[in-house]
């Protein structure tokens, strides 16, 4: 039986075999807000990318089969959110799954087009990924980019850390004008000032919206994961966009701020350590 409030989630990331990222981390965050979350590993990977040695297994089969397997069951869920693929194949699959599921039933699709932090791409990814992201970031009703993201996806100078309010302001609108929906800039930094900032346009209310923070310089592994499943939560909970984004900056700087002193970046944060910060 389905509780009050429940959503069905589906969340399309990796599976760490060691550390709070993607799945690891979601899961328990969407758990504790109530919601049932149905997981869709794009690749098993043995622990976090910084450590420098890793083993990744592609899911992609997997994926293919279990979706099948899915729409047989009648499974429809009430969100969808995704995160790193492994490849242009895994993101015309997602792709396929989310257009499936368009119809009458009002569903929320949240892409978070993982590819580029940090002035460039990833290593591994190139245009065709860069080409399939921006069909994906296209079916989206809110993405959640960082700025170097954004970039690429609207090929407005690419590779750009950081910029004007109005250069900013421009890639949100050259991001809303793939999706036509809701855009949010992660860790943007405005140079005429130095603030760093959220920067968002919530298509729902027809407004944009800014959320200052305190940098704090640590490398965490996971925050994008954490601020992504709060801001989900919040818009299933029915509150704004806005809103949403704010709760997840403020949390998240608690968590960092927590954490900063006996952090060890590359494992994440224990997010269950921390629910009366989350809630």
């Amino acid at each position: 039986m389905k509780m009050k409030n429940e959503k069905n989630v589906v969340l399309i990331n990796d599976l760490p075999g060691y550390g709070k990222v993607a799945l690891a981390a979601m899961v328990p965050l969407l758990s504790r807000m109530g919601h049932y979350t149905f997981q869709l590993p794009t690749a098993v990977v043995s622990n976090t990318l910084d450590y420098g040695k890793f083993r990744i297994q592609d899911m992609t089969d997997y994926m293919r089969d279990t979706i099948q397997v899915w729409d047989e069951l009648g499974f429809d869920p009430d969100c969808i959110c995704t995160g790193f693929v492994t490849s242009e194949v895994q993101a015309e699959l997602i792709e396929q799954y989310i257009c499936s599921r368009s119809g009458e039933k009002e569903r929320l699709v949240m892409v978070d087009p993982i590819m580029a932090d940090c002035g460039k791409l990833y290593n591994g990814i190139g245009p065709e990924r860069v080409k399939a992201m921006r069909r994906l970031v296209s079916l989206s009703d809110v993405m959640v980019p960082n700025m170097t993201e954004a970039s690429f996806l609207t090929g407005i100078r690419p590779g750009q850390e950081s910029g004007t309010m109005e250069e900013i302001r421009e890639l949100v609108d050259g991001l809303r004008a793939l999706s036509g929906k809701s855009v949010v800039i992660t860790s943007a930094v405005d140079t005429e000032n130095g603030t760093h900032l959220v920067y968002g346009y919530d298509h729902k209310k027809d407004v944009y919206f800014q959320v200052p923070y305190t940098y704090l310089p640590v490398r965490v592994a996971g925050t994008g994961d954490i601020f992504s499943t709060i801001m989900v939560g919040e818009l299933l909970a029915g509150r704004s966009l806005c809103d949403g984004v704010t709760k997840a900056v403020h949390a998240l700087s608690r968590l960092i701020g927590e954490n900063q002193g006996h952090l060890q970046g590359y494992k994440g944060i224990v997010v269950e350590r921390y629910w009366e910060i989350l809630e």
